[in-house]
């Protein structure tokens, strides 16, 4: 008995090894290469920072915030589709996160808005802006909006949680079973173990080749993972956080865009409440489209769309670029 629970071990161990082992193969393979971008200092520390379409004029440039372990990569594939419209964007990777430099902690809504706050101030982007907030981001969206109303010129909130729903049955447990995933998640790419996905589950929202290899190198790498699972465990936090701060203005055009998941037109969506609150509310259920794939190339148009639809109904102010 003894000789077979060593054999199974060591089977366990050898499986363990080759698994890294092929990991080490593909990642080698794959190869160094140059990210998007520009690195921006906020005082001691760079986030990096990613520009698209013209130089800023009348028009507000579209402000990307990620999701749970999200990236500037993950809206790469809609600042293309922007770009093509003349339209200006910017994404950037929060700290710690991608190809940024760590910040402080803890990593909640507050920590992360501070640190939008100077990115912006350094970059010399010139609000106001359009702010588009994908998932988890519908939080620091709330907050940054909340803190800096004069720099806000609409809003396009895609899959995005509100504060709100943290006092909504089932959110605590949710919350408590996804930072357990994170952290397991975190520790496996800490340890080489994410590194044989790299290709089939590092992109799992269609991007175009630049943003989707950004998006595999930091699927596989442990300091990424390991900064997106402290947000993720920060989540009820940051909920209070931004729920405390005035809410939004309901003269900024709102375009609520979710996943189609059979529900129909259900105004009762928590995650319409911004839609409904605005003088200017559009919503948008994506077909086909899932929480990842909602961002690529695509299903992106819906972002565009939302856009747009902010910018048909901007007051004159905002629309001048003041």
């Amino acid at each position: 008995m003894r000789r077979v629970l060593i054999r199974m071990l060591l089977a366990v161990v050898l499986a363990v090894a080759a698994w890294i082992a092929a990991g080490a193969v593909i990642a080698a393979v794959a190869g160094p290469f140059k990210p998007a971008g520009t690195y921006v200092d906020i005082g001691g520390r760079r986030l990096r920072l990613v520009c698209a379409g013209p130089p800023a004029g009348p028009t507000p440039t579209v402000w990307f915030e990620p999701g749970a372990f999200g990236l500037a990569a993950d809206f790469a594939a809609i600042q293309e589709k922007l770009t093509a419209k003349g339209l200006r964007s910017c994404a950037y990777d929060r700290a710690g996160m991608g190809w940024s430099d760590p910040g402080p902690h803890p990593r909640d809504a507050q920590t992360i808005t501070e640190d939008l706050e100077k990115l912006i101030a350094a970059s010399g982007e010139r609000g106001p802006f359009i702010l588009v907030g994908h998932s988890m981001a519908g939080l620091y969206v709330r907050m940054f909006a909340g803190r800096n109303p004069d720099k806000v010129a609409g809003l396009v909130l895609i899959e995005a949680t509100t504060p709100e729903q943290i006092d909504s049955p089932g959110t605590e447990k949710f919350i408590g079973a996804f930072t357990t995933l994170s952290k397991v998640a975190a520790v496996s790419a800490s340890v080489g173990a994410t590194l044989p996905l790299y290709w089939p589950a590092g992109d799992r929202i269609g991007l175009p080749p630049q943003g989707s290899a950004e998006k595999r190198h930091a699927y596989v790498s442990g300091h990424h993972a390991r900064t997106a699972a402290e947000e993720v465990e920060n989540w009820g936090r940051s909920a209070h956080e931004a729920e405390a701060v005035a809410p939004y203005d309901p003269n900024w055009p709102v375009s609520v865009i979710v996943v189609d998941r059979g529900e129909g037109d259900n105004p009762a969506d928590p995650r319409r409440a911004p839609e409904r609150a605005a003088k200017f509310g559009t919503f948008e259920a994506v077909k086909g489209a899932s929480h990842t794939t909602i961002l690529g190339e695509t299903y992106g148009d819906s972002a565009v769309r939302g856009v747009e639809f902010v910018l048909a109904h901007l007051p004159a102010p905002a629309a001048t670029g003041r």
